[in-house]
Parts: structure tokens; C-alpha cells; sequence
């Protein structure tokens, strides 16, 4: 499921941001809703399962702590 999905967590993609979190959200419900681009009357509730996904990524990266290494959020306040 979610082939298309890459791997976000540092060291694979330390670089990863919001536009990367977003696109990986937008595959993610694509894939499990079926379309591609919901109908009109469906596009709410595509839009907000999208953004609730994003920010779920963003959240789970930032609290993430790799083996030797600091989790994300410790690791961009130093830098």
C-alpha cells in the first residue's frame, strides 16, 4: 500500500519539510479513498483528512528519536 510514499524521517531525508509531510498526506488519502480527485460534494472532507495527515506527519517526525542521532525538533533548534 502507498508505494509511492518515501520514507520522511532523518537520516533518509533529513531535509524533509512541509511540502513534503503535504504530498506524502495527499497520496496517502488518495490511496485509501479510491480517487484520485474527490467530486465536488466529497472535496471537504478530502481537503481536511489531507491537512489532519500533514500535520500527524509533521508531529510524528519532530517527536521521532533515531538511534544516535536527536529527534528532529532538538536537532533544528540547535541548528
Amino acid at each position: 500500500m502507498c508505494r509511492n510514499i518515501k520514507t520522511l524521517r532523518p537520516p533518509v531525508t533529513p531535509d524533509a519539510d512541509e511540502d513534503d509531510f503535504r504530498a506524502a498526506a495527499l497520496q496517502y488519502v488518495r490511496k485509501v479513498s479510491g480517487f484520485r480527485a474527490p467530486a465536488a460534494h466529497n472535496r471537504e472532507a478530502f481537503d481536511r483528512a489531507v491537512e489532519a495527515v500533514t500535520e500527524a506527519t509533521a508531529r510524528l517526525l519532530a517527536e521521532l528519536e533515531v538511534r544516535g542521532g536527536p529527534a528532529r525538533a532538538t536537532a533544528e533548534a540547535t541548528a
